[in-house]
């Protein structure tokens, strides 16, 4: 038994979107089909990223186990004679078993195109939004630029979105525009349902003149979906690539208006140990923080968790999720006594036995 890597490339237009379901054929359905066909035994792929209805990909990635001795490299050539012209296998390899696109760090980075111009030009017409009302990039910019970083990006997302944390940290978001084309390209570790097109409607807002740049870090502030703009159509928004990360930073550093923290992953190879300093954080998001980035160091390796916490919120036996925390005599035994009469030098610990094989939550929904 091996498992296969393959990236996959397709027009959303004909398709109800990646995964499985009742009422309508789905990229997934299509290469389950043909794959149980090509290696005669049943197989079904997990998809990194599961596009919505008529979203586009140029580097999807799945992922499936089979005992057939066709070379992994080989079974992309094959399935590009069997699928139909608007879904393609990029590439196909082997990769470890347990390797798994859902459960390991990675950047997924989206374009959105908005065609703005008078009058809609036929080629663009499946593959980008058609907006005659001028639009102002500059402003747009402006706007994003806002949305770098790492924030909750609750007013961003679907109301019905399934995700228990709305967390999510953006690398970049840029706007280009060539001729009467602009591209909106963002990149991040994770995408909650239906997040990025109602950035881009929200954007759109800015663009028109109905908002002023500021007003998007309004939205963001307030946590609420109805503050945020309309949902852009799916037909202009696609998939370009998800990359893993193959290096684990040495610490990752974030403070924004609700909460900062230092989290120091440097020793996880050598020890399986990470670090995590609580600087500050709103009323009622303690546990909320907490289990975040405890679950975000287990899943990036680490087998024990040493947790510094400024609030003061921390103590023997405190229980979040399903991680407890403890004393950890040997941290604090290494500080003067005189520090030890803070709250801000008292360390506690606590050690993921591999029990919970869902702490590495998958940062990724349908777009």
């Amino acid at each position: 038994m091996k498992r296969v890597k393959m990236t996959v490339a397709y027009d959303g237009t004909n398709y109800c979107g990646w995964q499985v379901q009742p009422n309508g054929v789905t990229i997934e359905e299509i290469l389950n089909r043909e794959l149980s066909r090509l290696l005669k035994e049943d197989i079904q792929v997990i998809g990194a990223s599961r596009t919505d209805s008529g979203v586009h990909a140029w580097g999807n990635i799945a992922i499936f186990d089979t005992s057939a001795r066709m070379p992994a490299d080989k079974i992309c050539i094959a399935m590009n004679q069997r699928l139909p012209a608007d879904i393609v296998v990029q590439d196909s390899c082997e990769v470890a078993p347990d390797w798994h696109p859902r459960k390991c760090n990675s950047r997924k980075t989206y374009e959105y195109r908005i065609l703005n111009r008078r009058v809609p030009f036929p080629s663009e017409r499946l593959n980008s939004y058609f907006y005659y009302y001028d639009l102002d990039v500059e402003a747009m910019q402006k706007a994003a630029d806002y949305l770098v970083g790492e924030h909750d990006f609750k007013s961003f997302c679907s109301i019905r979105t399934q995700a228990e944390d709305t967390v999510r940290r953006i690398y970049s978001l840029k706007l280009t525009k060539q001729g009467d084309r602009i591209d909106i390209r963002i990149c991040g570790n994770g995408f909650l349902y239906n997040m990025v097109r109602i950035i881009v409607g929200s954007l759109v807002k800015v663009g028109c003149g109905f908002w002023k740049p500021e007003q998007i870090k309004e939205v963001l502030e307030a946590r609420d979906r109805s503050k945020a703009g309309p949902k852009a159509p799916a037909h202009g928004l696609t998939l370009v690539s998800i990359e893993e990360e193959k290096e684990l930073p040495d610490a990752i550093d974030e403070a924004n208006g609700h909460w900062s923290y230092l989290l120091s992953m440097k020793e996880i190879k050598e020890t399986g140990d990470a670090r995590l300093t609580i600087r500050s954080c709103e009323e009622g998001g303690f546990d909320r923080l907490l289990l975040r980035l405890t679950k975000q160091a287990s899943r990036n390796g680490a087998k024990t968790i040493h947790v510094c916490d400024w609030t003061g919120q921390l103590g023997e036996g405190y229980q979040v999720g399903y991680f407890s925390f403890h004393a950890d005599e040997t941290e604090n035994g290494n500080a003067e006594d005189s520090e030890l009469e803070s709250m801000k030098n008292r360390w506690y610990w606590t050690r993921d036995e591999k029990l919970h094989p869902n702490s590495g939550d998958d940062l990724s929904e349908a777009e």
